[in-house]
């Protein structure tokens, strides 16, 4: 046989274990857009001004972990703006910023737990968006959180509990679930 029958025999088994049983297929629980500056002041708030403009929420600014002397960073310094979408509106962005890449992610940027992330050099490549020149050209990050239903026993607060391996995403059901679904073809992968 060769590998891509091999590949289209998993994907049908994968697929048919998923509508057998709801509580198996995996879902978008979030979409995190990260620009990273490096440096506090008006480049950040011009970052901030242009995330909050593609994605129509307020970011939230993340703070430097330690200090940097080469870099002139320090500890504690705001050098990053970021947004968490879920919903409809993780949705959207997603669709955007995987046509801004030309819906192509390679397999490595998938984890073991069914997250994958990938970078937009410039935002001007996100459908609909101008370039400003108040602003500037800004890249970002796109990280996704798959998770299948039942997680929220992981978050809750009273009687918190473990997710079992068997029940977490795995790498090549994340790059199942991106293809199918979304339409990405997935390099290095099948």
């Amino acid at each position: 046989m060769s590998a891509q029958t091999n590949f289209e025999e998993f994907n049908k088994q994968i697929v048919s274990k998923w509508s057998s049983n709801r509580m198996l297929e995996p879902r978008i629980a979030k979409v995190v857009v990260n620009i990273g500056v490096g440096v506090s002041g008006e480049r950040l708030e011009k970052a901030a001004k242009l995330l909050e403009q593609l994605v129509k929420q307020k970011p939230s600014l993340r703070r430097a972990k330690r200090s940097i002397k080469e870099f002139g960073v320090k500890r504690g310094e705001p050098i990053a703006a970021a947004v968490t979408l879920r919903g409809p509106r993780a949705l959207e962005f997603l669709d955007k910023a995987l046509t801004a890449v030309g819906r192509r992610v390679k397999y490595s940027s998938f984890d073991d737990y069914g997250n994958v992330s990938f970078g937009i050099k410039e935002h001007i490549m996100l459908p609909g968006a101008k370039y400003d020149p108040d602003i500037g050209i800004f890249g970002m990050d796109v990280i996704v959180k798959l998770e299948r239903p039942g997680y929220r026993v992981m978050r809750r607060r009273r009687c918190r509990s473990t997710i079992p391996r068997r029940h977490r995403v795995s790498r090549d059901e994340a790059a199942i679930f991106f293809i199918n679904k979304l339409g990405v073809k997935v390099v290095g992968f099948g």
